[in-house]
């Protein structure tokens, strides 16, 4: 069986990169738009495909589905929420941020308040990208594969190996090989390739990940039923679990009904508005309408998510809950038990292209941040153009190899989808926050921007990891994604007071830069409201 799962994962994954040579093969890289931004030429379909292959890799397939399989169906708000995030984006963010042809949010920051709240905004994200989501992506890709792959057959590692004096199970050392061999893999995507390589590859990819996704949900309701087919293991699951299909999260659960108003709205829109990793696929666009048509048609995709992303982890809950498994190892048993051999392979390739995805997304948007923010601007500010690419290069070389050493560290967490949300957080609300007062108060002054992101980090870092606090929190019954918007409320305070006490001299006026055509797409707002019924029908239809 794992002689058939190896073939088909090497012969789908020797397809995409071919494929993704061929199409790419005349691709200009050597200018800093050309590698970062493929040169602005990106169209929606290609838009829509990266960003839901970056957004869609092993910490979302295998992490939100472990938070279903202890949930169950109200975790499905980090999918449907999205939508709505993604809305604001297209109407709002999006037609600023091209606007004034920003490649980066440190960029945006820097003209906005001042070159230092842009270097605060550039260590943040650097710090946030090298040591935590870049590590997080690898350790969840190893999980994932180790288990879908077999990997303790596959490669004959069943027994402990000693190394230096230590005995090192057979788990642990999968897990490192594994890491570095995946880490390895998006190094030289990312080092030899631009942003339009990597986001025809998440495209091409993306359209696996679909397939495989919905696939796995059709193989895995019917052994429900026992082969009796996808509708009666539905329905049997819905007779056995149906408090584990209810959109409504209870207070106890990880996402709480009420949060989606604080914590994880805000969590959403800065993922999805602010965040370098994937607001750079959209910065790419050839045009205003073709940026907006590419962020909607994710968000529309976004909807299908509950259906591969959450309803696997209930249907490992129904399996599995009596077998003592983790729940971040359940969606890995799971592939390997319902699918087939050769689509397990196929599966296998696809999740690694999500892996890549996102690793080599994290990487180029990490280099940008390096080469465009210090290495060009306190480095070697008379550099050219070719320099500040090769300094981006050598950069995600070594942000690369720390992440491969940091990942393995991150074994035994309860949930690593979990996880990865709070400690986003600590930068997530500090930079939203001050993004956004930048674009509606345009009298605050430079000093507000210091002042937001610096007090939020320190805040939210203290109720993190201050002895006692989450205890005084929970018994004052404030969950920590309410905790997380009352931190946001009191950053825009206290940068609109600052803004009153000390006011620009002139208020502030982002100048167009005519990279790209800024004509909007004509049906923006009837899609955007389209799509936020969409959003309320679902957690109607699923709240009883």
């Amino acid at each position: 069986m794992t002689t058939w799962i190896f073939i088909s994962f090497l012969a789908f994954t020797g397809f995409a990169a071919f494929l993704t040579w061929w199409i790419t093969r005349r691709d200009e890289r050597s200018s800093s738009d050309g590698y970062f931004l493929g040169g602005r030429t990106l169209t929606f379909p290609i838009i829509a495909g990266s960003l839901l292959l970056t957004n869609l890799s092993t910490e979302q397939m295998v992490g939100l589905n472990g938070a279903a399989f202890n949930d169950g169906l109200s975790v499905m708000a980090w999918e449907v929420v999205a939508v709505l995030a993604l809305v604001v984006m297209t109407l709002f963010f999006l037609p600023r941020f091209l606007k004034g042809g920003i490649t980066t949010v440190p960029q945006f920051l820097e003209l906005r308040y001042d070159r230092q709240t842009q270097s605060i905004g550039n260590f943040i994200f650097l710090i946030a990208y090298a040591f935590l989501l870049l590590p997080i992506i690898l350790y969840s890709g190893a999980v994932g594969l180790s288990h879908m792959m077999d990997l303790k057959s596959l490669t004959g590692i069943d027994e402990p190996v000693e190394l230096l004096g230590n005995v090192i199970p057979p788990e642990t050392v999968i897990l490192w090989l594994t890491v570095f061999t995946i880490g390895i893999m998006g190094l030289v995507y990312s080092r030899f390739g631009g942003l339009r390589t990597l986001a025809v590859l998440d495209t091409i990819n993306g359209v696996g990940l679909l397939v495989g996704g919905m696939t796995i949900v059709f193989f895995a309701l019917d052994k429900v039923s026992d082969g009796g087919g996808v509708l009666e293991g539905w329905n049997m699951l819905r007779e056995a679990e149906p408090e584990r299909l209810s959109s409504i999260g209870k207070s106890g659960q990880s996402v709480p009904f009420s949060t989606l108003f604080t914590g994880v709205a805000l969590l959403n829109l800065f993922y999805w508005c602010t965040n370098q990793q994937i607001i750079q696929r959209t910065l790419g666009a050839s045009s205003l309408a073709e940026g907006q048509k590419g962020v909607l048609l994710t968000a529309g995709l976004k909807l299908l998510g509950p259906i591969y992303l959450v309803i696997p982890g209930i249907v490992a809950y129904h399996l599995y809950s009596g077998t003592g498994i983790g729940a971040d190892l359940a969606y890995g048993k799971l592939v390997f038990d319902v699918l087939p051999a050769p689509l397990t392979g196929f599966f296998a390739a696809v999740m690694v292209g999500a892996i890549l995805s996102s690793f080599n997304a994290g990487l180029n948007s990490t280099s940008a941040l390096f080469s465009l923010g210090l290495y060009k601007h306190i480095i070697n500010p008379k550099g050219t153009e070719r320099q500040v690419v090769r300094s981006a290069k050598i950069f995600v070389v070594l942000v690369a190899v720390m992440a491969m050493l940091i990942a393995p560290a991150l074994a035994g967490q309860e949930s690593i989808f979990k996880y990865l949300q709070k400690m986003n957080g600590i930068y997530f609300i500090p930079i939203f926050s001050v993004v956004v007062v930048g674009l509606l108060n345009r009298r605050v002054p430079a000093v507000a921007g210091r002042i937001g992101l610096v007090t939020g980090i320190v805040l939210i870092a203290l109720g993190y990891f201050l002895p006692g606090f989450s205890t005084f929190l929970a018994a004052a019954g404030i969950h920590e994604f309410h905790f997380l918007g009352i931190v946001f409320a009191l950053i825009v305070g206290l940068m609109h007071v600052v803004g009153a006490v000390k006011p620009r001299s002139e208020p502030w006026v982002m100048v167009a830069t005519n990279e790209v055509d800024m004509t909007p797409w004509k049906n923006a707002r009837w899609a955007s409201l389209a799509l936020v019924a969409l959003v309320i029908a679902i957690y109607v239809a699923f709240a009883f």
